[in-house]
């Protein structure tokens, strides 16, 4: 088999974009722009990978890595010009040379690979990708002879009006010959009014040489949407967040309202889970079997269990266990981890803390760098006081513990097992195992070693 580099084009500022941000780094699916085509690349085996870097380079390379390898193109003089910045360190490395956009999120992986195949069956110069689309979306257009063949790519700038009536567009997406590219793009005329050299031109020098030239052709022309305007941004947010959705419904996984359902492409959601409306699931997310989540959820970088019931509520790099219940209107930030049975009522939260097994942790409650043992009460209005002003200190709670309505512990602070904390306490020493304590500041008024349980 034929060995693959692929060459990524991220130069451009993007000015119409009217940010600050190179264009290549804007989201879709909750990915900056170029991962998606980083990703199509990869799921081909292309090696080496090659991001032409130009605006904000800095800032590409920080968010691309270092497992590909990069070229700077100081001045943007066309697509072919980027290409030739490449060519120093790809000749003789590969056979063939991918070269694709880093603003063109929804070309499939599916897509690049039949115009891979196509390359390396046939063997010509190069094949390039072309749509058929009644809106030009400002590409140019595949020129072909009475007998089907490909002739040119015609900028639509510089179109007549005949050529400009032509449907078939060319998405600027081509598999070449390295042993043809690399000898002829040095042949690329220079183009005015912008002394720029286009890529499009290797068909013609193609052409011209009697070599052939392949296209596959597409109907979908939202795969190659690039994106220049926040407006084509939105739209393949849309077009993405649309092919997740089906996804994750062919999957097993019921969506109430997939138009109000937002679900980034890098979360998983297993069988028989239930979206409800106005749901966000973003990032790194894992969400278990048989849930319920939602509506009005947002959940973050976060692992959810099996069996779990998550309404009107904000997770953030947290951790749930199985059939856990949150909210409504519960807030776990960076660092929760509840455990297997919690419960945790409305307008609850928990910051890097960790609620044992089958706890409850009742509504207008405030858990922060905390441990609670299993099957501990903490009941409406606790807050453990973590912050002194200068550090965050950590409140420890035993097993079956009963922390009382409107308790507030002093962090550093334990609470023993089997103890109950009187309702309004204020916890500000240790508090042993088995122990009834109440009062502000709290204190032991007995033992409860020896006696049946008794509410507070």
């Amino acid at each position: 088999m034929q060995s693959l580099a692929a060459v990524i084009l991220a130069a451009g500022q993007g000015t119409r974009m009217k940010s600050a941000l190179p264009k290549v780094l804007h989201s879709v699916g909750g990915q900056p722009l170029i991962t998606w085509s980083l990703q199509a690349a990869r799921s081909l085996s292309a090696q080496p990978i090659v991001v032409v870097v130009g605006y904000g380079a800095d800032q590409v390379k920080a968010q691309v890595g270092n497992a590909v390898e990069y070229t700077y193109q100081e001045q943007r003089l066309g697509t072919g010009h980027a290409v030739m910045q490449a060519r120093g360190m790809l000749l003789g490395r590969a056979e063939l040379v991918m070269v694709l956009y880093g603003d063109m999120p929804c070309l499939r992986p599916e897509t690049l690979a039949r115009l891979v195949e196509i390359q390396r069956c046939k063997h010509p110069a190069l094949t390039l990708l072309s749509v058929r689309s009644d809106d030009s979306m400002g590409f140019g257009r595949v020129v072909r002879n009475k007998a089907g063949c490909v002739q040119a790519i015609v900028e639509e700038a510089v179109a007549s009006p005949e050529i400009l009536a032509l449907k078939e567009l060319n998405c600027g997406v081509y598999c070449f010959n390295a042993a043809f590219l690399w000898e002829y793009i040095l042949q690329i005329p220079v183009t005015q009014p912008k002394d720029e050299y286009y890529l499009t031109d290797m068909v013609g020098l193609a052409v011209a040489n009697h070599l052939p030239v392949e296209v596959l052709t597409i109907d979908d022309a939202s795969e190659v949407q690039g994106i220049n305007t926040r407006v084509q941004l939105a739209n393949s947010e849309l077009i993405m967040r649309r092919r997740t959705n089906e996804r994750l419904m062919l999957d097993g996984v019921t969506l109430i309202d997939p138009t109000t359902t937002y679900v980034d492409a890098a979360v998983n959601i297993g069988q028989d889970t239930v979206i409800l409306p106005n749901t966000h699931l973003q990032g790194d997310t894992h969400i278990g079997q048989n849930c319920v989540i939602g509506p009005h959820t947002l959940i973050r970088d976060s692992i959810i269990g099996n069996n779990c019931t998550i309404i009107s509520s904000v997770l953030e790099q947290a951790q749930v266990d199985d059939q856990v219940h949150i909210g409504p209107f519960g807030h776990l930030r960076p660092g929760a981890h509840l455990g297997t049975g919690v419960h945790m009522g409305n307008f609850g939260e928990v910051k890097n803390a960790y609620i044992g097994a089958d706890s409850f942790m009742s509504h207008f409650s405030y858990v922060g760098d905390a441990k609670v043992g299993a099957g501990s009460n903490i009941a409406a209005g606790t807050v453990t006081c973590n912050f002194n002003g200068k550090t965050k200190n950590q409140t420890v709670i035993g097993e079956q513990a009963f922390i009382g309505s409107g308790t507030l512990l002093i962090a550093p602070v334990s609470v023993g097992s089997h103890t109950k904390i009187g309702a309004g306490s204020i916890v500000t020493h240790d508090i042993p195992d088995n122990s009834l304590a109440y009062g502000s500041p709290a204190r032991v008024i007995r033992s409860l070693a020896d006696e049946a349980e008794e509410d507070v």
